[in-house]
């Protein structure tokens, strides 16, 4: 997969891709990155990128010129061109905004299918609105606040998507068996109603990990995890996926896939909470 960044700070990625995963992925030929200079793609002495915005307010709002010349120069049409081109189909235009919609783990999924995504980091306050309709397949934000420009958000989508492209991690599993993943098919449970393993977390938040000592800093690891009953591990985590997405992000549960005996333990969780 390929991965083209604008910004008018090309410097800022230097040392982000040199390091980790992503330097590991793109070593081995999984990944590729490429980083452009929004003012190589000016015509005035000063490199101008920015003017201010129509109708007044503060702040300067990034012009449509530069950025339009940045993407030509990319090989890409507009976003109307490019739905009729058939060899376009797996490249996606992305404007980091606040604006945007919320960058979640499913967009990340579906963005590691792609063979291009190219990424439009906003600046000041913010982008020429006709590059978004004339141009962008999506707007993204990573979150709700306002960050100086979409480099860092750039940064953090790469990075999620690319570690779920097949191969990048290895064990293609390690993608699967964390927060947000995918439920396992049918969410298939043994006849205790537990599910029977946490291959997927359903839209749940993972469960908490321990590793050696066994105790550390007058606590002990969990004694379930210690004592070899896989059934009773798989009930545990299960609990416990539970308890931190209802006490984390309560909000998951509208759309996570649950089993009966999950809605019984929620229950028992919502009881011990209001208690």
């Amino acid at each position: 997969m390929r991965f083209d960044i604008v910004t008018i700070f090309p410097a800022f990625f230097a040392g982000i891709f040199e390091h980790g995963i992503v330097n590991r992925a793109r070593a081995k030929g999984f990944v590729s990155t490429e980083v452009h200079d929004l003012r190589a793609f000016t015509h005035d002495r000063h490199r101008t990128v920015d003017d201010r915005p129509f109708g007044g307010g503060e702040g300067m709002v990034l012009k449509a010129e530069p950025l339009a010349e940045a993407l030509a120069s990319l090989g890409l049409a507009t976003r109307e061109a490019r739905a009729a081109d058939p060899d376009a189909a797996r490249t996606r235009v992305i404007l980091l905004s606040a604006q945007g919609r919320p960058f979640t783990q499913s967009i990340a999924r579906d963005f590691a299918t792609l063979d291009r995504a190219v990424l439009l980091c906003g600046r000041y306050e913010g982008v020429d609105e006709r590059i978004n309709q004339l141009y962008c397949d999506m707007e993204l934000s990573i979150g709700d606040y306002v960050l100086s420009g979409g480099e860092l958000a750039a940064a953090v989508v790469i990075d999620a998507a690319m570690r779920l492209i097949p191969g990048v991690l290895g064990n293609e599993a390690s993608g699967e068996f964390e927060s947000f993943g995918v439920a396992d098919a049918d969410i298939a449970v043994d006849a205790n109603g537990v599910p029977r393993s946490q291959h997927g977390a359903g839209g749940l938040l993972d469960y908490p990990h321990y590793t050696r000592p066994a105790e550390f800093g007058g606590l002990r690891a969990p004694d379930v995890l210690l004592n070899g009953d896989h059934l009773e591990i798989r009930r545990w985590r299960r609990e416990q996926q539970l308890r931190k997405t209802f006490a984390n992000r309560p909000d998951l549960l509208q759309a996570a896939s649950l089993t009966d005996e999950d809605r019984r333990l929620l229950d028992v969780i919502r009881r011990e909470r209001t208690s």
